[in-house]
C-alpha cells in the first residue's frame, strides 16, 4: 500500500484504517519514523532530493505527536525536541533521537528510568540489537514494577511539570513501585487514554474539565465512538468528575480512581463509594496521594498464597511426613534422577509439601492465604465468591452440579456441551432435558441454543405444572468454535418465566473475557451484577409493570415467545455460577481452574451442600504449584489483563487479514465469519463480519453486534475452512501442521481446523503461522498443477465430499419411555442416571454392528433400539448418543458417514452397545 495514502488527511482528520489498533500503529510508527529519519540523514549527506521522504515524515510525526499525548513517554518535552530538530532539518540529530526512543520503547528502558526530562540525544546501550527478552530478563530481578497515572484537569498540560515534580519529591527509595504521569484536559481524552494506554493503572480526576477533545485523529476516535452512553448534549462543561469516574470504571473496572474536588465531599462520597477509592477536598498533598496510589497498586499486586509458599520454601524445615520429594531430598540425594533438578530447578522442590501449617493453608477449609487469594480472585472476576480448583474444569463442573442439583431435579442443558456435564448429571441423579443447538451442516458443527428454544421448554414445563421441578439451565459460553451468547438477555427472559432459576455457564474457554469491555458484557459475572443493579431501579419497575399491562392476564405461548420478557423485580433472585479453565486462556499451570459465584441465595441454600460437593471432588493433596499459579494469574489479569487481551484480539485480526488479502492463501483457505457461524435471524444488527479486507478493522461493527445480536463470534477463535483443499481437518492437523511444522491446534471438524490466539501469542508466532500456511498453499498449488486426469477426478471427489456430501447433524432423538419418569407429559426430560447404571450388568446390553446394515434393518422393521452408553466422536467432540437415548436412523447415517478415527464409547470390532429388550421391559416396570 502507498505509504502516503495511509496517512492522507481528510476533513482535518488523519485516516489510519490500515491498522487494527492504535497501539499497533504506535510501535510500527516509531520504527517507520526511525527509518524515515535515517533516510533523510543519508540523503542530506549525499545532497539528494528530500521532498517525498520529508512529506511522509511530517505526516507521521504529526500523528505520533497526537498519539503520544496519551502516554508518559515520550514526554511533551521530548516530542518538542523532535519537532524542533525536524523543522531545523537537523536530520543527523533527529535520526539519533528517534533511534533512542525506539530503543527505550522496545526494550522497556522507559520503565526503569525517568526519561521524561532527559535529552533524547543521550547515549543508549551500544548493542541495540540485543534480544529484548534477554535484556528484560536480566533486569527483572531488581526492576520495580512500573505504571502510569492519568491526571484529568483542564490545566493539565500547562501544569504537568509541576505535577511531575510534586510526585517525584513524594517518592521514596523503599517504594515498591515506580510510576510516571499522563495529563489530559477533557472527558473524551480521558476515555481515549485509558483505552489506548495499557500502562495506566490509576486515575486522578481534578476539578473542572471540558467534555470534548481538541484532538481529531481517526485511529483514536474509534475509542470514543464505542461509548454510546455519553450524551454530550445533556451535559455542561463543569463538575463531571463523578460521571467520568463511572465511565472509567465501566470500561476498565480494575483501575484505581481518585477524585479531587472543591465541592461538598461528604455528599459526593455517599453516592460514589463504589467508584472512587478516595475522594480528596482541594488536595495538594502529594505525599498522601502518592501513598494512596502505591497502596492501590499493591492491593492488586499482592498474591497471598504465592507469597506464603515462597516464604515457606525459604525456611529450613525438618520433614517427617509423607512426600519424600519435599525439599527435594529424594532427588538431590539420588544417583539416577538428579537431572530432574537440572530441568525443573530447586525451587519447585523446596515449595513442595503436604503441610497446611507453617504459614500455608488448606484448600478444603481455607482460612489463611488461600482464602485471601480466592477473595482477590472474586474481586478480579466480578464474583461474590470464587473457589480454586486444581484438577480442571471437568471437576469444577461436577462440584457445581452436585452442590445445586438433587436427584429428580430437572436440568435444561445444551446437548453438545463438555462430557463432564453429562457425567456430572449422572452422578447427581438429575432428570435431563436436552436442548438442541442450531446446526451448521456445511461445517459439521453446532452453534448454540436459541433463546426461543429455551423459553419454549420452560413454558412447556410451566403449562404442565412442573416448572417448580426445573432447577438449572446449563450452557457453554463461549462454545469451542467461538459462538457467544447474549448472557444478560438469556438470563433475563428465563427469570421472567422462572424467577429463581439457577444458571451454570461453562466458560472454560472464556476466562480472559472479563478483562476487556467488549467481551466483559457477555460474561456470566458481569451480566449477573448488571441485572442485580437493574432490578433495584425505579425505572425498571415501571418498565416491568408496563409490560405486564401489555401482556394481559393470560398471554399465549406465542405472545410470550415473541416478547422480550422482563422478570418480576419482587420475585427474582440472581443465581449465577461460572466455571473457567484459567489455564486455557490466562496464566496458570495445567488443570488450574476457578468457580465463580454470584448467587444471592448462596448462604441461605447452597453454602453447606457446596462445601460437601467441594470436599467430594477435591483431592486432600492439592497441587500447591497450581494454586500459586492461579494466584499469580489473577495478579496478572488485574494489572495487565486488558493489555494482553487487546493484543490477543489484534493478532487474531492480523491473521484474518493476511489470509483474506494474500492471493496465495485465499485461493485455498478462508476463515469463517459471523455470517457462516450465526444464522441471519440471530444477527439482529445485520452485520456479517467484523473484519473486511478493504477497511481492515471493523471495530464499530463488532461493538454494534456485541451489544445487540443474540449470538456473536469471538474473533480470537479462527476457524479455517479447508473444503476446497480436499483435505479433511484431522489430516490437516496431524500430517501438515503438526508433523511437518510443529504447529499445535486442538479442534477440527470434517472440513475445518480451529486456531486460537491467546495472551501468550506473539507477532513472531503469527508470522510463523502465516509462513507455514503459505508453504502449504504453495505445496497444494504445485500438486494440483501436476495432477493427471485420474488424480484430478480423485481430488474433485474429495472436495465434493468435504463441501457437499456432508452428513446432516442429527438432533437429540428422545429418551426411551423406560427412562422417562414423567411419561404422561410432553416435556422430554429423562433419567440418565438410571440408564447409565443399568448398563453395568452385562446381561442388560448387547452389541450391534453398524457396518453390516443390521442396525438399519432392525430400525426399519420398527424395533426401538436404545443406547446403553455415551457415544462421543472426535471431532466434533460431543455425545451423539447418551444412555437411554433412542437410536434414530439419522444418527446411524451420521455415524456411517463420519470419517474420524476416534469415537469414545464405540468399538468398531464389536459395534454399538444397546439395551436388550428384556432390560428395557424390566426398566419400564420400575
Amino acid at each position: 500500500m502507498n505509504q502516503k495514502k495511509q496517512y492522507q488527511a481528510e476533513d482535518n482528520k488523519v485516516r489510519l484504517d490500515y491498522y487494527h489498533s492504535p497501539t499497533q500503529f504506535r510501535f510500527d510508527g516509531w520504527h517507520r519514523l526511525s527509518e524515515y529519519s535515517e533516510k533523510l540523514h543519508r540523503r542530506q549527506q549525499r545532497h539528494q532530493d528530500l521532498d517525498d521522504v520529508h512529506e511522509k515524515t511530517a505526516y507521521l510525526l504529526r500523528i505520533l505527536r497526537t498519539v503520544e499525548e496519551y502516554t508518559a513517554y515520550p514526554s511533551a518535552f521530548i516530542m518538542d525536541t523532535i519537532s524542533q530538530l525536524f523543522e531545523e532539518r537537523n536530520y543527523s540529530a533527529l535520526s539519533k533521537c528517534v533511534a533512542n526512543i525506539v530503543w527505550d520503547l522496545t526494550s522497556g528502558n522507559f520503565r526503569r528510568q525517568r526519561l521524561g526530562k532527559r535529552s533524547p540525544l543521550e547515549q543508549r546501550p551500544k548493542d541495540q540489537s540485543k534480544d529484548k527478552s534477554e535484556e528484560k530478563s536480566q533486569n527483572s530481578a531488581d526492576q520495580k514494577p512500573y505504571f502510569e497515572v492519568l491526571i484529568i484537569d483542564k490545566n493539565a498540560h500547562s501544569e504537568i511539570d509541576t505535577l511531575r515534580e510534586g510526585f517525584e519529591k513524594a517518592a521514596r527509595p523503599e517504594d515498591a513501585f515506580t510510576y510516571d504521569i499522563v495529563a489530559v484536559r477533557s472527558f473524551e481524552d480521558a476515555l481515549i487514554a485509558i483505552l489506548f494506554n495499557y500502562n495506566i493503572q490509576a486515575c486522578v480526576i481534578r476539578y473542572e474539565f471540558p467534555l470534548r477533545s481538541k484532538n481529531h485523529l481517526d485511529i483514536l476516535d474509534r475509542y470514543t465512538r464505542t461509548i454510546n452512553e455519553v450524551d454530550y448534549d445533556e451535559m455542561d462543561d463543569t463538575g463531571h468528575g463523578p460521571l467520568l469516574g463511572k465511565f472509567l470504571k465501566q470500561l476498565r473496572p480494575e483501575l484505581d480512581l481518585y477524585l479531587v474536588t472543591d465541592e461538598s465531599v461528604e455528599s459526593i462520597a455517599g453516592s460514589t463509594s463504589d467508584t472512587f477509592r478516595r475522594i480528596f477536598y482541594r488536595h495538594d498533598d502529594y505525599l498522601e496521594l502518592h501513598l494512596n496510589l502505591l497502596r492501590g497498586i499493591n492491593r492488586r499486586y499482592e498474591t497471598p498464597f504465592f507469597n506464603a509458599l515462597r516464604r515457606y520454601s525459604q525456611n529450613p524445615t525438618g520433614v517427617f511426613h509423607a512426600m519424600p520429594i519435599s525439599r527435594g531430598k529424594s532427588v538431590t540425594k539420588s544417583n539416577w534422577i538428579r537431572d530432574m533438578v537440572d530441568f525443573y530447578g530447586i525451587n519447585i522442590f523446596l515449595a513442595e509439601t503436604s503441610a497446611t501449617s507453617g504459614g500455608l493453608d488448606s484448600l478444603l477449609q481455607p482460612h489463611g492465604p488461600i482464602k485471601r487469594a480466592q477473595e482477590f480472585a472474586a474481586r478480579a472476576f466480578g464474583a461474590r465468591r470464587t473457589y480454586f480448583v486444581t484438577n480442571g474444569t471437568s471437576t469444577a463442573n461436577k462440584i457445581v452440579v452436585q452442590a445445586l442439583v438433587k436427584p429428580r431435579d430437572i436440568v435444561l442443558i445444551d446437548r453438545d456441551c463438555h462430557k463432564s456435564h453429562h457425567y456430572g448429571l449422572v452422578l447427581a441423579g438429575a432428570h435431563v432435558s436436552y436442548l438442541d443447538s442450531y446446526p451448521l451442516h456445511p461445517f459439521s458443527m453446532y452453534g448454540a441454543v436459541s433463546i426461543s428454544t429455551i423459553k419454549r421448554y420452560l413454558l412447556t414445563y410451566k403449562e404442565e405444572g412442573r416448572l417448580d421441578q426445573v432447577k438449572m439451565l446449563l450452557l457453554t459460553n463461549c462454545t469451542f468454535d467461538g459462538v457467544v451468547y447474549n448472557v444478560q438477555r438469556v438470563m433475563e427472559e428465563c427469570l421472567a418465566i422462572k424467577p429463581d432459576l439457577i444458571f451454570l455457564w461453562d466458560e472454560a474457554w472464556f476466562a480472559f473475557a472479563g478483562f476487556t469491555p467488549t467481551y466483559r458484557q457477555r460474561t456470566a459475572m458481569a451480566s449477573a451484577r448488571k441485572l442485580s443493579q437493574k432490578y433495584r431501579s425505579v425505572a425498571y419497575r415501571e418498565a416491568y409493570e408496563e409490560q405486564q399491562k401489555e401482556l394481559g392476564e393470560n398471554p399465549s405461548i406465542d405472545k410470550l415467545l415473541n416478547t422480550q420478557l422482563l422478570p418480576d423485580p419482587d420475585k427474582v433472585a440472581i443465581r449465577v455460577y461460572a466455571t473457567q479453565s484459567t489455564h486455557k486462556s490466562l496464566t496458570s499451570l495445567r488443570q488450574g481452574s476457578m468457580i465463580h459465584v454470584y448467587d444471592q441465595l448462596f448462604k441461605q441454600k447452597v453454602a453447606e451442600p457446596f462445601d460437601e460437593a467441594f470436599m467430594t471432588h477435591t483431592s486432600t493433596s492439592p497441587n500447591y504449584q497450581i494454586l500459586a499459579s492461579l494466584d499469580l494469574g489473577r495478579r496478572q489479569a488485574e494489572l495487565e489483563g486488558y493489555e494482553l487481551v487487546q493484543k490477543q484480539l489484534e493478532l487474531a485480526m492480523s491473521i484474518r487479514e493476511q489470509v483474506a488479502t494474500n492471493p496465495r492463501l485465499s485461493r485455498h483457505f478462508r476463515f469463517l465469519i459471523a455470517k457462516d457461524l450465526i444464522p441471519e435471524e440471530y444477527r439482529q444488527s445485520g452485520i456479517e463480519s467484523y473484519f473486511d479486507s478493504d477497511t481492515k478493522w471493523m471495530n464499530t461493527h463488532m461493538e454494534t453486534a456485541w451489544e445487540s445480536d443474540e449470538f456473536v463470534v469471538d474473533p480470537t477463535r479462527l476457524t479455517l475452512y479447508l473444503g476446497d483443499t480436499g483435505i479433511d481437518g484431522d489430516t490437516f492437523k496431524n500430517e501438515y501442521l503438526m508433523d511437518k511444522y510443529g504447529i499445535q491446534i486442538n479442534k477440527t471438524s470434517r472440513n475445518t481446523v480451529l486456531f486460537m490466539t491467546n495472551i501468550g501469542t506473539t507477532r513472531s508466532s503469527v508470522a510463523f503461522l502465516i509462513e507455514v500456511l503459505t508453504k502449504i498453499a504453495d505445496e497444494l498449488e504445485q500438486e494440483q498443477e501436476e495432477f493427471g486426469s485420474a488424480e484430478r477426478r480423485l481430488h474433485q471427489k474429495r472436495v465434493k465430499s468435504l463441501t457437499q456430501d456432508l452428513p446432516p447433524l442429527p438432533d437429540f432423538s428422545r429418551f426411551h419411555e423406560a427412562f422417562r419418569p414423567n411419561r404422561k407429559y410432553d416435556a422430554p426430560d429423562g433419567d440418565i442416571r438410571k440408564a447409565y447404571y443399568l448398563s453395568y450388568d452385562e446381561e442388560n446390553y448387547e452389541y450391534l454392528e453398524i457396518g453390516n446394515g443390521e442396525l438399519e434393518k432392525q430400525i426399519d422393521q420398527g424395533k426401538v433400539l436404545v443406547s446403553a452408553g455415551f457415544v462421543i466422536p472426535y471431532p466434533p467432540g460431543f455425545p451423539i448418543l447418551v444412555p437411554g437415548q433412542v437410536i434414530s436412523s439419522d444418527i446411524i447415517t451420521f455415524m456411517r458417514k463420519l470419517d474420524v478415527k476416534e469415537i469414545h464409547g464405540y468399538q468398531p470390532e464389536l459395534g454399538l452397545t444397546v439395551f436388550t429388550e428384556d432390560a428395557l421391559k424390566a426398566a419400564n416396570t420400575e
